[in-house]
């Protein structure tokens, strides 16, 4: 599961460097994926929204539905 979660992210960096920002891939424990949003991403008042409506939902809809994704800032 952890290469398909990767693979997930890495197919939507592009969007988010786009607007100045970046995600890092940190670990996977259970079905909840650890990642670092970077750049204006960090700092943006909407990142909750872009980690659960955008980065969460892409990854239930291509990897697992029960995935719950957490930002470590």
């Amino acid at each position: 599961m952890e290469d398909k979660i990767k693979t997930a992210l890495e197919a939507i960096r592009p969007s988010l460097q786009n607007d100045g920002g970046d995600i890092e891939y940190i670990s996977t424990v259970d079905k909840t994926v650890n990642v670092r949003l970077k750049g204006h991403c960090a700092t943006c008042a909407y990142s909750q929204l872009t980690l659960k409506n955008g980065i969460e939902n892409y990854l239930k809809n291509t990897v697992d539905e029960d995935i719950v994704v957490v930002n470590h800032a």
